[in-house]
């Protein structure tokens, strides 16, 4: 969840049902609920005749697929990154320390460019610069005490009885408050100057969860802690609360207020010190809970916001959040965005709710039209409560109190900005997000978003002109975690995101504009922080130089045509006997959106069964003197329906007949066999590079080829079932109904000078090649 500056555009994901909270007394007041999945008026009454049960589940099962399917067909034509940078393209830096785990717990000082890292028993100081380089290491074990005492209470002694480090919060300049639990939780004072915990040893209970698998989220306003966590040992009793040396104060325990709650995160919002109703500072909770409103076949999930309003400076700020559905096989997710001022109006001049019970009704909480007491349920204290006597919220008379206590949650709903989601994504999950708010040359600002994935994947992007676009996805993690935390720095001239997860800490640059060779690439990637300079032929970080000139060229609407020439890169390809390979992986960076091959000017028929089309290669089959000539291999993007082409690769092939009256030439060997295959690197003056093929008539040697490789193929076979002769009977693999399998690029042969000679290899294959399932039964957790 992020918080940013005021941005005059709206945003819109449906929020069914608001609640709120006391000014100083964290009684929850109002919250505001958001629905992405379900709405109010498509839930159906359980019923506890049979029939009509029966009658609700074919009715439910009816109305899920039905919206399924148009979530698929609203995603089938959604957004797909530009551009996939593998986790060893790019330049990320790495923070791991042996025998240490869940690194989930991060603090950014940007003053003194720390990164804190929460580990299990661990806390670290990095250099926010370069987090490979570690300042300061703390080790925060357990005693054995209590160890003893955890594992005797069922929980595991080598896991679960650890010291996992869930708060970490700046306290002043001199000290960090750090909370962890080993289901029995502990806080303390780290002092930065020695690195050293004070030892005080503080009760954590409701500021920091018992077991490390709860939710829970904190933030620290004016060194005072506010948290929404559970308060026992069962984590059944959920609680918001106030933690200061004052007036530690708490929610009560009611299921109106807190059901079930997933605590997501939590924010403060200062009041406008220009504003004329003098309200106070606001701390706002996102979390999600089992509805109170309505009964239903299971636990149905809701979004909501609580406002916890604070005793004495930001604009508008627009509120984004990452949403997934609650049926986990629909693989769906989508960014929202709020506007605070939708928000603040439903809790300030929205309806209230009241519980009722109502005969064959599934609802459970109606609208309450009755008198509302002043000063109003839920508000903050403002200039007109001042001038009725009422300083803070401990001095509201007993029936506003009262009121707020009867009348939890608000009736009316808050929309995202735009009536709809920003972006709504197909087959992944995100998990964090930040927002980085940019400006690009021509001024204008951008929300450039980045989305974390459980697959330990990163996307990158942004929305112009009620459209959205998705810059590049980086992969973060090479074991493909889940990213649990996610961070930003907002310092202008050095803006990095750190991630963790649990086997470590990345750090990663926001943008990767050095990647880009071409105007044409550097322009159509439409990344707010990079452009293209012309004089030096290099696209470049704006944010990074010194001076920005006016000739640079930057689009964010994909217009290309400002580019001058395109940069044609060339390179040498490798042949072998069924054909040639020309792999671009090197000639481009990431996949465009369509890649086409022309032959002579023409267009290549892919779906013809001479040639092949591999994500990154072209095979051609059945070579013949006919296939001599000029390959062009061209990435072609279609942006506002303005087709853009970019020449990525040309190389000319020449096929000869062998002829032994030549000794001049050498042959080069082939990787699996051997043959009269010759590379030539003469070409005219016209061609930079060229490849050349000698076509041999010998078919006996075309018989040997054809019989050696069915009898490596044997091999491979009797070698594979040897694990099974032992009377063990292998177990079939499961039927998913689809499979997907990465293509594979044997054969392909790199460019070397032609004396170089070659590795022997073991196996007839260079490339390992694995069969992937996917079955969308099973939940991806």
């Amino acid at each position: 969840m992020v918080v940013l500056p005021k941005r005059r555009t709206s945003d819109d994901c449906t929020v069914p049902g608001l609640s709120s909270s006391f000014q100083e007394v964290p009684v929850l007041v109002c919250y505001l609920s958001t629905s992405f999945a379900v709405q109010k008026r498509y839930l159906l009454p359980l019923s506890r005749d049979s029939q009509r049960a029966r009658e609700l589940k074919m009715a439910l099962l009816a109305f899920y697929s039905i919206w399924a399917i148009l979530m698929e067909l609203a995603v089938a034509f959604g957004p797909v990154p530009r551009i996939t940078w593998e986790h060893r393209e790019v330049q990320l830096i790495h923070f791991h320390e042996p025998e240490v785990s869940n690194y989930s717990t991060l603090l950014l000082s940007e003053d003194r460019d720390v990164l804190y890292v929460g580990a299990r028993e661990v806390i670290f100081a990095l250099n926010a610069m370069n987090i490979a380089e570690k300042q300061h290491e703390l080790h925060w074990k357990v005693t054995e005490d209590k160890r003893t005492k955890c594992a005797v209470k069922g929980k595991s002694e080598q896991t679960e009885c650890r010291n996992y480090v869930r708060v970490l919060q700046q306290l002043n300049d001199t000290f960090l408050y750090v909370c962890g639990n080993a289901f029995q939780p502990t806080c303390d004072y780290l002092n930065l100057i020695s690195f050293e915990l004070g030892g005080k040893n503080e009760d954590g209970k409701g500021r920091c969860p018992f077991d490390p698998a709860q939710s829970y989220t904190s933030v620290m306003v004016d060194e005072e802690l506010y948290s929404g966590t559970s308060y026992n040992f069962l984590g059944s009793e959920p609680i918001i609360s106030r933690n200061s040396h004052q007036s530690p104060l708490r929610t009560e325990y009611a299921i109106p207020w807190l059901n079930e709650p997933n605590f997501v995160f939590a924010d403060v919002v200062r009041a406008d010190e220009n504003s004329t109703d003098g309200e106070d500072d606001k701390i706002y909770f996102f979390f999600t809970e089992v509805s109170v409103e309505y009964e239903f076949v299971g636990k149905l999930m809701i979004p909501r916001i609580a406002r916890v309003c604070k005793s004495p400076t930001l604009k508008e700020p627009v509120i984004y959040g990452v949403f997934t559905p609650q049926l986990n096989n629909v693989g769906l997710s989508a960014v929202c965005a709020y506007n605070l001022s939708t928000v603040e109006e439903v809790f300030s001049k929205g309806k209230y709710m009241q519980s009722a019970t109502v005969e064959q009704s599934h609802t459970k909480w109606v609208r309450y039209n009755g008198e509302i007491p002043n000063p109003r349920p839920g508000a903050c204290i403002n200039n007109e409560a001042r001038g009725l006597n009422y300083m803070t919220s401990l001095n509201l008379p007993d029936k506003t109190l009262q009121f707020v206590k009867d009348h939890p949650l608000m009736d009316d709903s808050v929309t995202p900005v735009g009536d709809r989601p920003r972006l709504v994504k197909r087959d992944v999950k995100y998990t964090q997000i930040v927002v980085d708010r940019v400006r690009a040359l021509n001024g204008t600002i951008y929300d450039v978003m980045f989305i974390s994935t459980d697959q330990g994947a990163l996307h990158k992007a942004i929305s112009y002109e009620n459209g959205m676009h998705i810059i590049e996805e980086t992969q973060l993690f090479p074991n493909f975690e889940p990213v649990q935390t996610l961070l930003l720095s907002s310092k202008k001239s050095r803006r990095y995101l750190y991630a963790g997860s649990n086997s470590g800490v990345v750090q990663s640059p926001v943008a990767f504009c050095d990647k880009y060779t071409t105007c044409v690439d550097c322009v159509l990637a439409r990344d707010p922080y990079c452009a293209w300079k012309p004089l030096e032929g290099s696209c470049v970080d704006i944010f990074q130089e010194s001076e920005t000139e006016r000739n640079w060229i930057q689009n964010i609407g994909g217009d290309a045509s400002s580019c001058s020439g395109l940069h044609s890169l060339m390179k040498l390809y490798g042949l072998d006997q069924t054909g040639i390979v020309a792999d671009t992986l090197h000639v481009y960076f990431g996949v465009p959106d369509k890649v086409v091959w022309k032959f002579r000017d023409d267009v290549l028929r892919v779906e013809s069964p001479k040639y092949r089309l591999l994500e990154k290669a072209l095979l051609i089959f059945n070579l013949s003197e006919g296939d001599s000539g000029v390959y062009q291999c061209l990435s072609e993007e279609k942006v506002k329906n303005k087709k853009f082409s970019q020449v990525l690769a040309k190389h000319v092939l020449e096929l000869k007949k062998h002829t032994t009256a030549s000794p001049t030439a050498a042959a080069v060997p082939v990787r699996g066999a051997t043959s009269n295959i010759e590379l030539f690197n003469s070409l005219p003056d016209t061609v930079p590079e060229k490849t050349m093929f000698l076509k041999s008539n010998d078919n006996f040697l075309l018989m040997f080829l054809f019989l050696f490789f069915f009898s490596v193929k044997e091999t491979l076979v009797e070698q594979g079932s040897v694990s099974h002769q032992s009377g063990e009977q292998p177990k079939p693999a499961h039927d998913t109904g689809y499979e997907t399998e990465p293509d594979c690029g044997n054969g392909q042969l790199q460019a070397r000078d032609v004396q170089a000679p070659r590795e022997a290899k073991d196996k007839p294959f260079d490339v390992k090649c694995e069969l992937k399932y996917a079955d969308s039964d099973v939940e991806g957790d």
